[in-house]
C-alpha cells in the first residue's frame, strides 16, 4: 500500500498524540507513585514512634513486616522511571520531575529501613520503658513523627513555604538526639547493667537523626523539582544567590 504525503503527515501526527498522551499517563503514574510511598512511610515511621514510647514488641514485628511494602513500591518506582527515560526524552521541567523521583524515593526509602532499624530494637527495651520517659526519647520520637508527616505533605503539595521549616526541626532533632545520646553514656559509666539496652537506645536516637536528615534531603528535592534550584544545608536561606539549573542543563 502507498501512502502520499498528507496521509504520512496524518499518520504521523496521531503517532506523536498517543506517545504524548502516554507519556502524560505515565508522569501522572509516577506522581501518584511518588506520593503513594511518601504516604506509606510516613505511616510506618508514625507507627514506629507509637511503638517506641510504649516499648510495644508486638507492633514493633508487624511493622518489620510491613517494609517489604515499602521495598517493593520502590522497587516499582525505580521501573517507572527508567521506563519513562527509556520511551521518550524528557526535557526540563518534567526531566526535573523524573530526576527528583529518583532520589526522593531513595530517601523514603531509607527512612523506612531506619524505621525498621528502630522497630528490631524495641523488644530489647520493652524492660526498660522508664528510660524513653526519662531521657526524653519520647519527645525526639515525636518530633521524628512530625518532620517526616510535614514533608511528606510538601512532597505532595509542592508547596516550598515551609521547607526551612524542615531543616529547623531536623536540626532541633540532632541537638535533642546528641544531648540525650551524651546523657546516656555518662549513666553507662555508672551502671554497667544497663550497657545493652543503653547501647540500643543510642542506636535508636541515631537512626531517628538520620530519619530527620532525610527529610531535609527531600524538601531539597521538592525545591529542585519546583524551581529548579539546587541547594544544599549550609547554605539555604542565606543571601548569596542560589544555583540555577538551566533548562538547557536538562534537554
Amino acid at each position: 500500500m502507498v501512502y502520499n504525503r498528507k496521509q504520512l503527515n496524518k499518520q504521523h501526527k496521531h503517532i506523536s498524540k498517543t506517545m504524548e498522551r502516554h507519556f502524560e499517563i505515565e508522569l501522572d503514574k509516577l506522581n501518584r507513585r511518588l506520593n503513594k510511598m511518601g504516604n506509606l512511610v510516613a505511616s510506618q515511621v508514625r507507627q514506629t514512634m507509637f511503638a517506641l514510647t510504649e516499648c510495644n514488641a508486638e507492633l514493633a514485628r508487624e511493622i518489620i513486616d510491613l517494609d517489604n511494602k515499602v521495598d517493593e513500591l520502590d522497587v516499582k518506582i525505580d521501573k517507572l522511571c527508567q521506563r519513562i527515560f527509556a520511551l521518550t526524552q524528557p526535557v526540563a521541567t518534567d526531566l526535573r520531575l523524573i530526576m527528583a523521583s529518583l532520589k526522593i524515593n531513595n530517601d523514603l526509602e531509607r527512612m523506612a529501613d531506619h524505621a525498621a532499624g528502630i522497630a528490631r530494637k524495641i523488644e530489647g527495651i520493652t524492660d526498660f520503658k522508664e528510660f524513653i520517659y526519662e531521657f526524653k526519647i519520647d519527645e525526639v520520637a515525636s518530633l521524628t513523627n512530625i518532620i517526616v508527616n510535614d514533608v511528606v505533605s510538601i512532597l505532595t503539595s509542592r508547596n516550598t513555604v515551609f521547607v526551612k521549616d524542615i531543616f529547623d526541626a531536623s536540626a532541633t532533632i540532632k541537638d535533642k538526639a546528641q544531648s540525650i545520646s551524651a546523657a546516656i553514656v555518662e549513666e553507662m559509666t555508672k551502671k554497667s547493667d544497663v550497657i545493652v539496652v543503653a547501647t540500643n537506645l543510642i542506636l535508636v536516637l541515631t537512626q531517628m537523626e538520620r530519619i530527620a536528615g532525610y527529610s531535609t534531603n527531600i524538601a531539597e528535592s521538592v525545591i529542585f523539582l519546583v524551581e529548579g534550584r539546587v541547594i544544599k544545608h549550609s547554605r539555604l536561606f542565606k543571601d548569596e544567590p542560589e544555583s540555577p539549573v538551566a533548562e538547557e542543563d536538562l534537554s
